[in-house]
C-alpha cells in the first residue's frame, strides 16, 4: 500500500504548533487514530481556500493586496488554525 504524504506549509505548521500547545487532548486523540496529519492538511487547505476568496473580494472593494491578505487572515485564522484552547 502506497502512502501519500503531503508536506505541511506555513498554515499547517502553525496549526500543529498551536494545537499541540493549546489542544493537547485533541492532538493526542488524532495521533491515536492516525488522523493528525490529514486534519492538519485539511485545516491548511481550508484556510488557504477561504483566505483566497476573501482576499479577492477585499481587493475588489479597494484594499491593497497586502491589506486584503492581512484582513483575510484575521477573519479565517481562528476557524481552522488558531483554535480556542481546550477547557480542562
Amino acid at each position: 500500500m502506497e502512502v501519500c504524504v503531503s508536506t505541511l506549509t506555513q498554515y499547517g505548521l502553525m496549526a500543529e504548533q498551536h494545537w499541540r500547545q493549546h489542544r493537547p487532548h485533541m492532538v493526542a486523540e488524532m495521533e491515536l487514530t492516525g488522523t493528525l496529519q490529514q486534519m492538519l492538511l485539511e485545516a491548511e487547505e481550508q484556510t488557504k481556500g477561504e483566505m483566497d476568496t476573501i482576499r479577492r473580494q477585499l481587493i475588489q472593494q479597494g484594499l491593497t493586496p497586502q491589506h486584503a491578505h492581512d484582513r483575510a487572515w484575521e477573519m479565517v485564522r481562528e476557524k481552522y488554525v488558531l483554535l480556542p484552547p481546550e477547557s480542562d
